[in-house]
């Protein structure tokens, strides 16, 4: 009987959660697919390349989309249960709400391991395979992105001005380049006349300059002139093999952990290393702080329907992350430690989870907003 129990709410969380994972990957692809569009559409970027490029994103956008999916999947499938009197039935035949937990945990934490699958492995990789592509088909359609009199700003650090350009021989003239790559000492470059191209590393674009000047200034108010005559800058894809030219983002977590035990690594980098080690496990933990506390929201919630069971679990949501990001800027300040701030969203929402479980298993009601008002904050709040 238990066994039958088992995967008849396996089946009814997991439809959901398939569900729910399809409709929030295309919700935040939507903000890059305007961008991804207009690669086709004004730079000739073949579809086989957008769509590789959407196979990278995949990572970045499934450690989110999977908790998230989880969530609703679980308030929905018990709203359903709770509405159609399922779970009473199965308090009249002896099973308590605690019996009926180990499936939804389960389910918790399957959501969760494919969660840290991807926030482990996926998202370095894909981060790093995505900047390498942007990078060689920024190469391949230098001419079609550079236009005269507008700030060309495609590669990261980067924004290039040129009065004239001549596509045919990638010639520029009235040159203005702002390098931002080294916050520490950013360099201002103007130069009469210029030649972009590649050079002989292909994950290198190479601007020589002719008749000059070199601005900078470091953070001491340290002021630095210097005239050329011909000046080449380099500029080199990041490089998927090691840290050179990638954010914390893009790193794995040996890496993290080198770039963090590193002497030569700043306080405030090893923080943001220190505050991205630890959100790469504590989000996809989240998919079973979220198995706790939906069940009781979803078993309370029998009245108001689906539309209620959406909304609470977009409210839950955007506590949590607000919570989680205000939490990381803190730690990434060194106001808080990084393995605290990132850990307390899961620990406040687990306390809070077992609380409203525990309520549920003794019959006692709690306040759930219903649709109306959520929808009714929702506008205020927009």
């Amino acid at each position: 009987m238990k066994r039958i129990l088992s995967s008849y709410i396996i089946r009814e969380i997991a439809a959901l959660f398939l569900l729910g994972i399809t409709v929030f990957t295309l919700i935040l692809l939507m903000g890059r697919l305007i961008k991804l569009t207009d690669m086709v559409i004004s730079r000739g970027v073949p579809l086989a390349d957008v769509a590789r490029m959407i196979i990278y994103l995949m990572p970045s956008f499934l450690v989110f989309t999977i908790p998230m999916a989880f969530l609703l999947a679980v308030l929905l499938a018990f709203g359903r249960l709770s509405a159609d009197n399922e779970i009473t039935v199965m308090k009249a035949g002896g099973i308590s709400l605690v019996q009926i937990m180990p499936p939804v945990l389960f389910c918790g934490f399957v959501a969760a391991m494919l969660a840290l699958s991807a926030g482990v492995y996926g998202i370095p990789w894909g981060n790093s395979a995505f900047k390498s592509l942007s990078f060689a088909m920024l190469k391949q359609n230098m001419s079609v992105t550079i236009r005269e009199k507008v700030f060309w700003d495609d590669i990261p650090g980067i924004v290039l001005y040129t009065e004239r350009y001549d596509e045919a021989r990638h010639a520029l003239s009235g040159v203005i380049i702002y390098d931002g790559r080294d916050a520490v000492r950013p360099l201002t470059i103007f130069a009469s006349k210029g030649l972009i191209g590649g050079g002989p590393n292909p994950r290198d674009i190479r601007i020589a300059l002719s008749n000059g000047s070199i601005h900078s200034a470091g953070i001491n108010s340290e002021y630095r002139l210097i005239d050329f005559g011909e000046y080449t800058m380099t500029i080199t894809a990041p490089d998927a093999t090691n840290g050179i030219g990638r954010s914390e983002q893009d790193l794995g977590i040996a890496e993290l952990r080198r770039q963090m035990d590193n002497p030569s690594t700043s306080p405030q980098t090893r923080l943001k290393m220190a505050s991205e080690l630890q959100s790469r496990f504590a989000l996809p933990f989240a998919s079973l702080v979220f198995a706790v506390l939906a069940v009781p929201l979803g078993i309370q919630n029998r009245r108001s329907g689906k539309s209620a069971g959406f909304s609470i679990s977009i409210a839950t949501l955007l506590v949590y992350y607000i919570l989680m990001s205000l939490l990381r800027t803190l730690a990434e300040k060194g106001t808080i430690p990084p393995a605290l701030a990132l850990w307390m969203p899961n620990m406040i929402f687990l306390g809070v989870g077992w609380a409203l479980l525990r309520m549920a298993s003794l019959e006692r009601s709690f306040a759930v907003p219903n649709s109306d008002i959520l929808l009714r904050l929702f506008r205020k709040s927009a």
